[in-house]
């Protein structure tokens, strides 16, 4: 935890502390994180080391107390780190930034959500949920006091609270429904009670306190609003650069054509002359039209219908007209109204007869002795009658409506009596000090109420202090301070106080006016310390005070109220004519604001002043009844900038908002105390006898603790529960001590944990793997359990069907006969030939004969479908010739087999080979197939080159350009040749043909091609003769030849000495 929020404020319960609420140009902006991230902004806290550069976190901690000066330097310093909340104890100081702070997110309402808060940095959140868990906890009501002068940021402090309660508290169907209408209630109560002022654009204008209702598991089930000294004086008056309320705009500048139409209004603020007093109708950081949107839909949101807010804008409207009727003089000095059109308005939206209303604005009924008189009034009178009326339409309207939001907010659980009934946060957002350059009866008003809250504030603080003492059995050393019961008094104290006077001069027959009561004044109070006017005050006072005027003397200071108006607002009265008028009204706003009962009461009603001192006693009765948390909210300068720290505008608000008075108070015992516990915990590791762990009493572990660290008698004392040190210089040093030993801490732990995790990881693995090995056999050992059980019934089955299997089917012997046909079925289907040529064929069972042999013819043809669907033009040709030479040669010749593999060739010459002479001889497109040959000569059987060329009809044997035989397929008789490897074959013609010279014999090197392609030209198939050992050939007409064949190692061909050829050709293959 952090050592700076290891301070908590002395003498009160834990507290978090409140963010400040700033007042951007009116609008409430967020308080959202300084430059630099929120990392940074925790960094500067997380530290006591860090206090020369962002100051302390709580005032307790200055060292020199006493001192303004300290105590504005530690604000700026922290301002300037966007550090905008400080401590005094259990008090927040919030400084309004005039910024966007991003520190209003879920993820920090998450961070302070049930932490205590010295755990964290001070926030609004922290003060928030600690008087939440406060008042879940000890079942005790809580309140939260906001204060501060206009633009400080009062109304957006206690909306993030709501915003906080709404966020983090326990939702439910009702509960969210509640939620809604708690915070909806704000943008209306602002519209209503909130306007520009010269010090802020959306300056509260009347005080509020708001109870929020929670149910015993802590969600938000209700509220109740109380509202106090509305300016109804606003309505009629605004000073030069002021606004009037901010509905009226709204309804001006949002509202749609047609209820503009229905109200009589116009587009412009400038045609009313309630509007325009301040000549600032418009305002740049004020968007009317936008806020009309937002509070239109809060009204439906807190259960207003469309009557009731038509009923409202009629009012609203009224008021504007009102402020528009002008009167005349007659001869006789008597008001007369002008203009028709005002007044059947008036009568419409206000619901009253014309002309009932006309003689109430106009004439004025006096009840003297029992019997009724009517005056006339003349023009002044009059327009004070009409501005009374507006005033109290509106102020009798507003308080209307925040009765109608209670209503929306009540409690309806029948399950709570009065003795369970639910706990509350209250929440108060009140007008701080104010001291203007004029300042009348409403300044007079608010600052009684903060001498009242002060007097709470200072006694509740001492109270606290001497029981938390007490308890702890630390003798209490009574604390001086200024103790304003004295002021209290001379402002209410009975027949004496001022609030009597002022009353007394009301009711007085006669000619009662301001300067009579201040003369009264005068005679009454004149001696008191605290009161001085002009004439009471000695030669050099009376230059700083008008003769209309009185001073006093304040806590926060001295301040001249001119008593100009004050017998007038006091009074607040209305005429009784237009009452009357009023509660004819068939408004039913009005009729509920203008009881007809009123008329009846012949009690004169109280004033003003009376009536808020009541109301201050009662909300005193209800904060005394609470346990109080406390936020003083600062603005740093009157221009709304950001980052611009007005040293001498805070140095005042500092005085009148009693900080210097509350610290004193806090710091004249001990500045910091804690319990045991947390105490040791933090700061065991200064000391080796307490360090890691303490195993005795906590108490005597800290006792050790300080006398190591040498604290002397007079700077601490120990208590039954906590210690107490008196001086911020002790803890400072003793945390700057313990900064230098985390690191050696930090190290330690992180070994320590590292092998805890380490360890825990090991243990975590080990586990699993046991856990994952013992499964995976238990589930291994049941799956081989099955499969043997599965194994030894199949094989029971397999068996029986066995013995079984010549007997016709049945069901001892179906599986087997079906596995049988199977097996063959499936090793089919794994052993299928692959082509044509594959021969092989599973055997079959007997059962499966004729359906093996189905199978086979099917798979054959089936193959051969295949294999002649994939066979081209040319492959077929090529198919044919081998199937020839196959029928011709095969098991023949000993060179066929070398030739089988050998795809043959078209041609064995090309067209460009032969000579051209022989191609136009011959007709080049007619050669079928080309091949280079060697001829043997008749005589001597010489070799001589020569091309044979095959024709669709004919053979040629061509010599270069010479065509030397040409051999008809008509007269060719047949074709020799040898069975062994050698390439030579004799061509038998018929000798008769005189164009014949005889047979020709002839050698090729493809002769298995040629020899098949010869034979399939000349459809000579079957004349292919295949010899062994000799071929006789005719040479000429009468002269035959011989050439002889044997086997050898290699080819040779030569005349033998017989005459014959002789031809040695190598065997290749053994027949």
């Amino acid at each position: 935890h952090h050592p700076q929020t290891a301070t908590p404020p002395p003498g009160h319960r834990q507290r978090p502390h409140p963010p400040p609420a700033s007042s951007c140009s009116g609008h409430r902006s967020q308080l959202i994180p300084a430059p630099g991230g929120e990392g940074v902004r925790l960094a500067m806290e997380s530290a006591l080391t860090a206090r020369d550069r962002v100051g302390v976190q709580d005032f307790v901690l200055l060292e020199n107390f006493s001192s303004e000066a300290a105590f504005i330097e530690n604000l700026r310093k922290r301002f300037k780190e966007n550090l905008i909340y400080t401590y005094i104890s259990s008090v927040l100081v919030s400084v309004n930034p005039y910024k966007e702070l991003e520190i209003y997110t879920k993820q920090h309402m998450d961070r302070y959500r049930g932490v205590n808060f010295y755990e964290v940095s001070p926030h609004i959140y922290a003060i928030s949920d600690n008087s939440y868990r406060s008042m879940k906890s000890e079942q005790k009501d809580q309140c939260i006091l906001i204060s501060g002068e206009s633009g400080a940021g009062k109304t957006e402090a206690s909306k993030k609270i709501l915003q906080y309660y709404a966020v983090t508290c326990p939702a439910s169907v009702r509960v969210e429904t509640v939620r809604d209408r708690l915070l909806q209630s704000n943008p209306v109560l602002e519209a209503f009670g909130n306007a520009k002022t010269l010090r802020n654009d959306n300056s509260s204008r009347f005080g509020k306190y708001m109870d929020v209702q929670f149910d015993f598991r802590g969600a938000p089930v209700g509220g109740h609003i109380l509202n106090y000294l509305l300016e109804k004086s606003r309505v009629v008056h605004q000073n030069h650069g002021e606004r009037n309320f901010h509905i009226f705009y709204q309804v001006i500048e949002g509202g749609d054509e047609d209820l503009l139409r229905r109200l009589g209004l116009e587009r412009s603020p400038q045609s009313y002359q309630y509007l325009v007093k301040g000549h600032c109708a418009k305002v740049s950081s004020i968007n009317d039209k936008n806020d009309w949107k937002t509070v239109h839909k809060a009204l439906s949101v807190i259960d207003f219908s469309n009557a009731d807010i038509e009923e409202l804008l009629n009012v609203v409207a009224s008021v504007l007209h009102l402020g528009n009727l002008q009167c005349s003089s007659d001869d006789d000095g008597n008001a007369t109204i002008t203009g028709e059109n005002q007044i059947r308005l008036l009568s419409r939206l206000l619901g009253v007869p014309g002309t009932v209303l006309r003689e109430a604005l106009t004439h004025k009924k006096i009840i003297a002795k029992g019997e009724e008189l009517i005056s006339p009034l003349n023009v002044e009178q009059a327009a004070y009658a009409r501005d009374a009326l507006a005033k109290a339409i509106y102020g009798r309207t507003f308080t209307w409506l925040v009765h109608k939001i209670n209503k929306s907010l009540a409690h309806r659980d029948s399950t709570y009596s009065d003795r369970n009934r639910p706990n509350v946060i209250g929440l108060l957002d009140i007008y701080g000090f104010e001291v203007f350059q004029h300042n009348s009866f409403e300044q007079f008003c608010i600052n009684y109420c903060n001498e009242k809250l002060q007097q709470l504030f200072i006694e509740l603080t001492l109270k606290s202090e001497q029981e938390e003492y007490e308890a702890e059995g630390i003798a209490w050393e009574p604390v001086q301070y200024f103790n304003n019961k004295i002021i209290c008094d001379l402002v209410e104290e009975k027949h004496k106080g001022i609030i009597s006077i002022l009353d007394e001069e009301c009711l007085r027959p006669g000619d009662a006016t301001d300067l009579t009561f201040l003369e009264k004044l005068e005679e009454t109070v004149g001696k008191h310390p605290h009161f001085v006017t002009h004439k009471l005050a000695d030669q050099k006072t009376r230059k700083t005070l008008a003769r209309e005027e009185f001073r006093l003397l304040h806590y926060a200071g001295e301040v001249n109220y001119n008593v100009t108006g004050f017998l007038d607002k006091n009074n607040d009265l209305l005429f009784r004519n237009l009452k009357e008028a009023i509660c004819e009204s068939g408004n039913e706003i009005l009729n509920q604001c203008f009881e007809r009962g009123e008329l009846d009461d012949k009690k004169r009603p109280e004033t003003a002043a009376t009536q808020f001192k009541n109301s201050l006693v009662k909300l005193m009765e209800i904060l005394m009844s609470k346990e109080p948390s406390y936020v003083r909210c600062i603005k740093p300068n009157d221009a709304k900038q950001s980052g611009r720290f007005d040293e001498v505008l805070i140095r005042h608000q500092v005085k009148y908002l009693g900080l210097m008075e509350n610290l004193r108070v806090r710091r004249a015992g001990f500045a910091y105390r804690r319990k045991y516990e947390i105490f040791l915990q933090r700061y065991k590791s200064l000391c080796p006898e307490t360090w890691p762990n303490w195993k005795g009493r906590p108490s005597e572990g800290v006792a050790t603790l300080v006398r190591h660290l040498g604290y002397k008698p007079e700077d601490h004392k120990l208590g039954r529960t906590k210690i107490f040190i008196r001086f911020p210089k002790t803890l400072f040093a003793t945390e700057d001590a313990f900064e230098l030993q985390k690191h050696t801490i930090v190290t330690k732990v992180q070994a320590e944990w590292r092998g805890f995790q380490q360890r825990q990881k090991y243990q975590k693995q080990r586990s699993s793997a046991i856990t994952i090995q013992s499964w995976w056999r238990g589930g291994l050992g049941r799956r081989i359990a099955t499969r043997r059980k599965n194994a030894a019934h199949t094989i029971r089955r397999f068996i029986k069907g066995f013995i079984y299997r010549h007997r016709p089917r049945c069901p001892e012997n179906e599986y087997f006969l079906d596995y049988v046909r199977f097996s063959f079925l499936m090793k089919l289907k794994r052993n299928l030939p692959k082509n044509v040529l594959d021969k092989s064929w599973p055997v079959a069972p007997p059962a499966l004969s004729e359906t093996s042999e189905l199978l086979r013819d099917l798979n054959m043809r089936n193959m051969v479908q295949i294999y002649c669907k994939r066979i081209t033009p040319e492959w077929k040709e090529q198919l044919e010739q081998k199937v020839v030479a196959s029928e011709v040669f095969k098991d023949k010749k000993d060179n066929y087999p070398q030739s089988v593999p050998k795809l043959f060739v078209n041609s064995r010459i090309g067209t460009n080979e032969i000579n051209n002479k022989v191609l136009q001889l011959i007709e080049s497109d007619k050669i079928k197939y080309a091949v280079a040959v060697v001829k043997y000569d008749r005589n001597g059987y010489r070799p001589r080159v020569r091309q044979l060329l095959v024709t669709a009809d004919s053979v040629f044997i061509v010599e270069e350009a010479k065509l030397k035989q040409r051999i008809e397929y008509t007269n060719l008789k047949g074709i020799s040749v040898s069975s062994l490897s050698d390439g030579l074959f004799v061509l038998h013609v018929p000798c008769e043909d005189n164009k014949q010279k005889g047979d020709v014999v002839l050698r090729s090197d493809h002769v298995i091609e040629t020899l098949t392609k010869l034979a399939m030209a000349a459809d000579k198939v079957n004349s292919i003769n295949i010899n062994q050992g000799s071929i006789k050939f005719r040479i000429k007409q009468g002269k035959d030849g011989i050439i002889d064949f044997t086997s050898g190692s290699e080819l040779i061909i030569s005349k033998a000495k017989s005459g014959h050829l002789s031809v040695v050709a190598p065997r290749l293959n053994s027949r």
